[in-house]
């Protein structure tokens, strides 16, 4: 029985884990690039400096 409990703390743990790294990732691709943008469409070119 010990030992089952023991697995069952490891999965939690790795579900709580997984679960941080998806949504900083899903934070990561959200985010706004810095730096240097520059568009070219039907009004022209705009540079913009983030």
């Amino acid at each position: 029985m010990p030992g089952t409990r023991n697995i069952l703390y490891f999965v939690i743990g790795a579900l709580i884990i997984a679960v941080g790294v998806l949504g900083y990732n899903l934070y990561q691709t959200k985010k706004e690039p810095e730096g240097l943008q520059i568009n070219l469409g039907p009004d022209g070119l705009k540079i913009q400096n983030k």
